[in-house]
């Protein structure tokens, strides 16, 4: 029978309790939400929805083509623009996605010839860029330069270092200062995935790079998610004007893939811009953040000190982990739950995210749950 194997790996799955499923999710939902990535809490912000709107009735449903063909509207480039300044780089070029600005990062700029070195904890996106990159890839011990060193030490050639600023799992965050000097020591350029720091991290939440003196720098490139800080959709590639215009011309996902929606550029520069107005925002979801694992280890929990806003907190077993969610969403709670394949060190977690408009009593309602629901 044709893709009979694919009920073999059902049963596997359910055997070994790692089934998904969607679960979609009505407009107004009664849940207090610990599981989006809405981390500045402006994906429903009137600014941001209206934005949004008035892109969709100016430009229309879709963006109509390729960026190259009819899908980059002035809308796209003001856009470009104001990330580019807002982060401190020199050039941006927004995509579909995060995940497709990663793809085009890493397979355009590690040729054939080149090395990849990539952190043992990266992102499923960064992983399939180097994948798919024409380049050879050498996965190194997590947040580790010294590692880093030592790959790049057995190469001549062209290299690149790629990690994320925050590692979606735990929320640690990398140490991209000591990675980009141990690059520039072997002539390495460092791409980075600042999806879980722009909007959070740095001076108004300019992100990772920005907080680590990197923003700017000639060797340094970063990606970007639209999706969570600002609410919207799609990612972006930051980085020198050169390597921008290479993108242009090389990365396959730019030129193959139709053009954001001109809604969710409509929306993300509402966000950008209403961030720029009120950065203090940035400094609320860490506060909070902080705020949530101390009240999570205050009750015995095994909850990693967050350097963004992702607490994630260990649970004994994946079946464990799927329980555990359940009954906080029974509660009234949704938090989000890894399991293998998702992290890459085998241990299932609760992942809980911080929001800048969550309130004392929401979270001290979020922390009473978990307690009471763990296994």
């Amino acid at each position: 029978m044709a893709f009979g194997w694919i009920d073999e790996q059902a049963e596997a799955r359910r055997r070994a309790g790692l089934v998904r499923s969607l679960r979609p999710r009505p407009a107004a939902s009664p849940l207090l939400d610990l599981a989006s990535n809405d981390y500045l809490g402006l994906a429903r912000h009137p600014e941001v929805t209206e934005g949004a709107a008035r892109a969709a009735r100016v430009w229309g449903g879709g963006a109509t083509g390729s960026r190259l063909v009819t899908g980059t509207t002035e809308l796209h480039t003001e856009l470009e623009r104001e990330l580019a300044e807002f982060c401190g780089a020199e050039a941006a070029l927004v995509f579909s996605s995060g995940y497709a600005a990663n793809l085009a990062a890493v397979t355009a700029l590690a040729p054939h010839g080149s090395l990849i070195v990539s952190d043992a904890g990266n992102h499923a996106s960064l992983i399939d860029g180097c994948r798919l990159a024409r380049g050879t890839t050498q996965v190194v011990a997590h947040a580790d330069p010294e590692a880093v060193r030592k790959a790049l030490h057995t190469h001549d050639g062209p290299a690149v270092v790629v990690c994320d600023t925050v590692f979606s799992v735990d929320g640690d965050a990398a140490p991209l200062a000591r990675l980009a000097q141990v690059g520039r020591e072997y002539g390495a350029g460092l791409v980075v995935d600042d999806a879980h720091g722009l909007g959070v991290l740095g001076d108004g939440g300019r992100g990772a790079p920005h907080a680590q003196g990197l923003a700017g720098a000639a060797d340094v490139v970063a990606t970007v998610t639209l999706s969570k800080s600002l609410g919207s959709q799609g990612g972006a590639v930051l980085g020198p004007a050169r390597v921008i215009d290479h993108l242009v011309n090389a990365a396959r996902t730019f030129i193959f893939d139709t053009g954001l929606a001109p809604a969710a550029a409509g929306a993300a520069l509402a966000a950008l811009r209403l961030l720029r107005r009120e950065p203090e925002r940035a400094a609320r979801a860490r506060a909070v953040a902080g705020e949530l694992h101390a009240r999570l280890t205050a009750e015995g929990l095994a909850a990693v000190r967050p350097d963004a806003a992702v607490v994630s907190v260990r649970a004994p077993s994946p079946e464990g982990a799927v329980r555990w969610a359940a009954e906080c969403r029974a509660a009234g709670l949704a938090v989000g739950c890894f399991r293998p394949p998702s992290v890459p060190d085998g241990v299932s977690r609760l992942r809980l995210t911080a929001r800048a408009d969550l309130t004392g009593d929401q979270l001290e309602r979020a922390v009473r749950v978990i307690r009471r629901t763990r296994p």
